[in-house]
């Protein structure tokens, strides 16, 4: 018999357990609720005060041992897992032949006295056993051992019961992600939303994904970034403002991508991007200190101190050390581009000075950028929302921080000049009419915000899922989004 017809007769036995408990008025899914009174963790790290406690838990079945009139059970709860005796004098002999008929993933309601085995144990002795739901399934023995590791991310369901430590991996994150609220809101940032449906994709050089709306007759865009409603807030007069959610880009999936993932966009009046580079590795270093209780963190073998203050270096003086190419005596877009064929640059020739300094740097100098940096003054061409560099206008204040090779954040000091924002797009426009996708579009009421004026002001956009990758030493992005996207089965 092949396996599949193996796999298929056991779940046919479940269906049939779960039919006959019905024909004897003992079906499970009516049951609405179980009073919960202990958990497993809690109760063996506080066996001193437990012990002889009656009390009340809940589970899923996780292993069974079977010895006659008696039985050891493994339940596992949301904090762990705790070993259950079941005797059949204790429960009586119709329950108990019920009890041995239950399957590995059944969940039960559990009442019973705390006590030790004669090996040390720390277990419940169960008085009454309900079954609460009935698996249908089988759970893999092995999970880990697995092939197919997409599996994992597919069926996380089954991922989060078998794996605790990927359970314990979003709890985690959890708790990043509330240190991140409160260490903003302690410096009086307010927590905003902004729309995810927008009739511009704009905040972002990204490839949109483009909906319909069926009323308005009108093409819409799931947003690439929240900038453009965030800087209008700050028009409107809130002085500190952040939204940290889901963004969508219709790019490239990899290790460090997925199309819907989470960041948190910030911006804050009178400031400039150097109050940005304060923020941001006070922020992830904090994170890493509430979290995990260090600043030191190891990543895949790689020690990382994330300790203020972070390095800086602009991008010219990285692609100066790193490929050896000094732009401050390359002046023009010939020269630049010529540069850019004898390091096999692709689209060379399409590319200004701006262009090459970036695709140098991309190409040849994020591979090296391990400890926390901030490279900052990018070319003009490459940030059309920030201010321009007053002692070189081909620069501008922007940085990226780099973490593992990563861009963890982007920042700028904001443009906030309606002339020369609405000229950045048109060459935008410019760009896109050349065959950039990813080229950033026309938004006019943005320009007529700025018309209103928008005082100087710093924003911030942080990668959360990077970030949480790197302090939960996760080697994947799908190992920190709970359900990635996955292509199709066939």
């Amino acid at each position: 018999m092949s396996t599949d017809s193996n796999i298929s007769e056991v779940l046919q036995v479940r269906r049939t357990k779960l039919q006959e408990l019905r024909e004897k008025g003992r079906d499970p899914f009516i049951i609405e609720n179980y009073n919960v009174t202990h958990f497993s963790e809690d109760i063996i790290e506080q066996f001193d005060t437990m012990e002889g406690k009656e009390i009340s838990i809940a589970g899923r079945i996780m292993a069974k041992r079977q010895m006659g009139k008696a039985s050891f059970i493994d339940i596992q709860d949301k904090l762990g897992r705790i070993q259950c005796y079941v005797r059949k004098d204790a429960l009586g002999d119709e329950e108990y032949d019920y009890f041995i008929t239950y399957d590995i993933g059944d969940i039960l309601g559990i009442k019973g006295v705390v006590f030790k085995t004669k090996h040390g144990e720390t277990s419940v002795k169960v008085s009454e056993l309900l079954l609460l739901s009935k698996s249908l399934q089988v759970l893999p023995e092995k999970w880990h051992g697995l092939k197919d590791t997409d599996l994992r991310y597919r069926q996380r369901h089954v991922d989060l019961i078998v794996n605790p430590s990927v359970k314990n991996t979003f709890i985690l994150r959890s708790k990043m992600l509330k240190e991140v609220k409160v260490f903003l809101d302690d410096r009086d940032y307010i927590e905003v939303d902004t729309p995810i449906l927008s009739p511009i994709a704009g905040g972002a050089s990204a490839r949109p994904f483009v909906t319909h709306h069926n009323t308005l007759d009108i093409d819409m865009y799931l947003r690439i970034a929240n900038e453009l409603y965030l800087k209008r807030l700050i028009v409107g007069g809130f002085d500190r403002v952040y939204e940290m959610g889901r963004m969508f880009r219709n790019e490239g999936m990899s290790i460090k991508h997925n199309p819907e993932y989470t960041a948190i966009e910030l911006y804050q009046a009178y400031a400039d991007y150097e109050d940005m580079m304060e923020l941001t590795e006070s922020l992830i270093s904090q994170v890493a200190e509430k979290t995990l209780g260090k600043m030191k963190i190891n990543y895949q073998g790689k020690e990382i101190d994330l300790t203020p203050p972070w390095k800086r270096m602009s991008m010219e003086d990285a692609v100066k050390e790193y490929v050896g190419v000094d732009f401050s005596i390359i002046q023009t877009d010939e020269e630049a581009i010529a540069i850019a064929k004898e390091r096999h640059i692709q689209d060379a020739d399409k590319m200004t000075r701006g262009f090459v300094i970036n695709a140098l740097f991309e190409e040849y100098c994020e591979e090296k950028l391990v400890q926390p940096i901030f490279i900052t003054h990018h070319p003009v061409e490459i940030s059309p929302l920030a201010k321009k560099d007053p002692e070189d206008p081909r620069r501008t204040k922007r940085f990226e921080a780099f973490i593992n090779t990563w861009e963890i954040a982007n920042a700028f000091s904001e443009l906030n000049d309606p002339i020369d924002q609405k000229e950045r797009f048109e060459q935008q426009l410019e760009q896109r009419e050349a065959g950039d996708e990813e080229a950033q579009m026309m938004d006019e009421d943005f320009v007529k915000a700025l018309e209103v004026g928008l005082p100087p002001t710093g924003g911030l956009g942080i990668g959360i899922d990077r970030v949480v990758m790197l302090l939960t030493d996760s080697p994947s992005i799908r190992d920190v989004i709970l359900f990635p996207t996955m292509k199709p089965i066939d």
